[in-house]
């Protein structure tokens, strides 16, 4: 287990160390992060904090895996595309927010185009790379469901796309998406060195420490964000990492509360829409709802990692 704890180490130094010249730059380009004006009022004070900063979190964990990753690793490649994939989305989405000085980025249709594509590259490559195929571990049985080529191939694409759209909903609290992505992480690196995918297991590393050096700078009050660039990269990846342990039907436990966030709101809307304004939240995604009955958001962010710590035990249980 030396080696992923190298690379989250490496990961974590670079973030730390790098971080103060980032935020500096991103200041100097005047990347500063638009509220919108439908959000909770508190959070005014938070416009113009640089955001983008998911770049630092992404180059971190690339070098570190590339590092200590085995030379010319499929695994690595494919974990590291899909991350750099759904963080460029991100990135091109924060960019656009920030130049135009609105809440909207990307059209919502090309966004999902562009995830779908990355997402079935992930896939196809797990259907057909050697000791993977249609197969996901069934949660606390120990056995496997042997599934039709189709049908794995659409739920690999819903867990990648899923989670990378689920961990975006959770970032919105200072410190929330960095420290419940960072508890994934490490849940991933012990299950992937457990099944003796020593690469995946350096990346899940790799990908923690970077989350931990961000927090430093994330944690309330926040010095910089993460950004879509960061929230969309980090659940690409851990979606990925579900993908190649065959864990995609554990992946919800392990992270209960991205599942929690985008129900929160896959509920509301619909509900607001059919009921012409009524809500059965006071405002969605549901750390915002905590907020507005009364919450301290660092309440809201560690009570959110304590369940995210245990629903990661609980995750590493259902495997056995």
């Amino acid at each position: 287990m030396n080696t992923p704890m190298y690379a989250g180490l490496l990961s974590f130094f670079i973030v730390v160390v790098l971080g103060p010249w980032t935020i500096s730059f991103l200041h100097k380009l005047k990347f500063g992060q638009h509220i919108r004006s439908a959000g909770p009022k508190t959070h005014l004070v938070k416009a113009g904090t640089p955001t983008m900063g998911g770049t630092l979190i992404i180059a971190a964990a690339v070098v570190s895996t590339l590092l200590f990753a085995t030379p010319r690793s499929q695994t690595a490649a494919y974990l590291i595309v899909a991350t750099v994939g759904f963080g460029l989305i991100g990135l091109i989405d924060d960019f656009i927010i920030v130049v135009r000085k609105r809440s909207l980025g990307l059209k919502a249709r090309a966004k999902l185009a562009a995830q779908l594509v990355i997402a079935s590259l992930v896939a196809l490559y797990a259907l057909n790379a050697p000791g993977l195929g249609p197969a996901v571990a069934v949660p606390f049985t120990g056995g496997a469901w042997e599934m039709s080529p189709l049908l794995f191939f659409l739920l690999c694409v819903v867990v990648v796309a899923g989670t990378a759209n689920a961990a975006n909903f959770t970032d919105g609290l200072d410190g929330l998406a960095a420290g419940t992505s960072a508890i994934a992480c490490v849940v991933y690196a012990v299950i992937a060195w457990r099944l003796g995918q020593v690469d995946a297991a350096v990346f899940s590393a790799a990908l923690c420490g970077a989350c931990l050096g961000f927090s430093w700078f994330n944690a309330h009050p926040a010095q910089v964000f993460m950004g879509d660039t960061g929230a969309l990269a980090l659940g690409g990846a851990i979606g990925t990492l579900a993908v190649f342990t065959r864990t995609q039907l554990i992946l919800p436990i392990i992270v209960t509360i991205f599942v929690i966030e985008i129900l929160s709101v896959m509920i509301q809307v619909p509900y607001f829409r059919l009921t012409r304004g009524k809500r059965i939240f006071k405002m969605t995604p549901i750390h915002h709802h905590f907020e507005e009955s009364g919450w301290a958001e660092t309440k809201i962010v560690v009570r959110f990692w304590l369940i995210a710590a245990v629903s990661g035990v609980v995750g590493l249980l259902a495997l056995a």
